[in-house]
């Protein structure tokens, strides 16, 4: 006779799902069909990193407060998904919805994300989500940790957006019972 404890299997429940989430994300709609997302799925040791660089963004004056607290939710969590996209304009004539008359404007201004870009990175954040919804497995999408993410060039120096999803598998959601 042998008995398996929940909490023996859950750290592998944690990164089954997180793999689900990677491929809705990657199998979500894209504007023309251009996938501009990058994502991955962070552990343990990088998951301590990003704690790191929340509570520096704070001391650097370049977080507010509420980013401390994120830090220390976060290292509850044995993984993140993260997903970021880059900036570039998806060609689409006639658009403006970046605030350029077109695709060639908003070229001169790099540092400004095209809206499909940004609309597409809600769409693979939603799927990605509601795949954690399905497994039952506690989340929460931040912001606060694409920040980190994205100034420690964790998904690459083209990824200008990026949030995190941790995950948690616990009698109450942990991210939303907050201070």
């Amino acid at each position: 006779m042998s008995i398996i404890f929940e909490s023996d299997i859950s750290e592998n429940v944690l990164i089954r799902t997180a793999e689900k989430m990677a491929t809705a994300a990657r199998t979500a709609p894209k504007a023309k069909g251009i996938d501009n997302l990058v994502v991955t799925i962070a552990t343990v040791d990088t998951i301590k990193l990003i704690s790191e660089k929340l509570k520096d963004l704070v001391k650097e004056g370049k977080g507010p407060e509420y980013f401390i607290r994120d830090a220390e939710n976060i290292l509850n969590s044995k993984v993140i998904v993260l997903l970021g996209t880059g900036i570039k304009p998806a060609g689409i004539k006639y658009c403006g919805y970046c605030g350029f008359s077109n695709c060639e404007e908003k070229l001169q201004h790099p540092e400004f994300p095209c809206a499909m870009n940004t609309g597409d990175l809600g769409i693979a954040i939603g799927s990605a989500v509601s795949v954690a919804m399905d497994e039952r497995v506690d989340n929460r999408i931040m912001h606060s940790v694409g920040i980190a993410a994205a100034d420690l060039n964790l998904l690459g120096e083209e990824i200008k957006i990026i949030y995190g999803i941790p995950l948690f598998i616990g009698p109450k959601n942990i991210f939303f019972d907050r201070k």
